[in-house]
């Protein structure tokens, strides 16, 4: 990955790609990186064409898998969470908005 930091806010996120999803987070993380669909996808251990689902909104991973797809990109573990769970109520055409703070493990 490239060691190049540049320090992107939420606003121009948004602004360029439309509202944050998880899709719309890992693109912008890849093209912030300077990778490719197909270095980002090594990186990640997953195909390209998964990447570009994920990417795409054609596909939502379950929470766990996006909690690993997060550590490896370096990203907050509770956005993840919170774009995967807001992404399936979007799916769902339900007008709530989600929110995630990291508690305490269950036991």
């Amino acid at each position: 990955m490239s060691t190049k930091t540049k320090t992107v806010g939420l606003a121009e996120i948004e602004k360029q790609f439309g509202p944050l999803t998880f899709g719309r987070l890992l693109k912008s993380h890849r093209l912030g990186e300077e990778l490719t669909q197909v270095e980002m996808a090594k990186h990640l251990k997953m195909s390209k064409q998964s990447l570009n689902d994920l990417e795409h909104g054609r596909k939502i991973p379950s929470i766990r898998r996006a909690v690993e797809i997060a550590k490896k990109m370096g990203v907050m573990e509770e956005l993840v969470v919170q774009l995967i769970l807001q992404d399936h109520v979007t799916r769902e055409k339900l007008s709530f908005t989600v929110s995630v703070s990291k508690g305490q493990k269950a036991s």
